[in-house]
């Protein structure tokens, strides 16, 4: 049960987290980052290591270690494809499980430079889609059951 998950002090460190995990998209080209259309791989290569940079830009900040594990690893995936560890399923910090499936959620549902914001309903659907395999599925879980839960994708559970 991932109600008891965090307490209070952990609660306002996922909240920071939340906040301040793409910081290190500072250190990325705004050509890169304002791009429309598809990422070259030498791009996305350049991308992806906003949360390499973002690491390095907190590393001497008095936080959390939950906040700098956050911001770190966000983009792990629950089968391993993620980066920049490549971590697998529960080795992937709680808290950056949990901000993975929200920072999801946001990415897909908000204008960006390449394309418009896709419908809840439709990133709901995804995000069930991509249980087990990007996102741990006690999140999507409790994704489905708070957030979704009037979008009747629970059925589909």
């Amino acid at each position: 049960d991932l109600d008891a998950a965090f307490d209070e002090a952990e609660q306002r460190a996922v909240g920071v987290g939340a906040v301040i995990h793409d910081i290190g998209k500072v250190g990325i080209p705004d050509d890169i980052l304002l791009k429309q259309g598809h990422l070259s791989p030498d791009e996305l290569a350049i991308i992806r290591r906003h949360p390499e940079i973002s690491t390095y830009i907190l590393a001497e900040l008095e936080l959390p270690p939950m906040v700098k594990e956050m911001v770190r690893h966000h983009h792990e995936r629950f089968d391993g494809l993620g980066y920049p560890e490549g971590l697998t399923g529960e080795d992937i910090p709680l808290a950056a499980r949990v901000l993975a499936v929200a920072d999801a959620l946001d990415a897909m549902t908000s204008n960006r430079p390449y394309r418009q914001a896709r419908p809840w309903k439709s990133a709901g659907e995804e995000i069930l889609a991509e249980s087990g395999r990007q996102f741990d599925p006690r999140i999507v879980e409790v994704f489905l059951e708070t957030v979704a839960g009037n979008l009747a994708l629970h059925q589909a559970v």
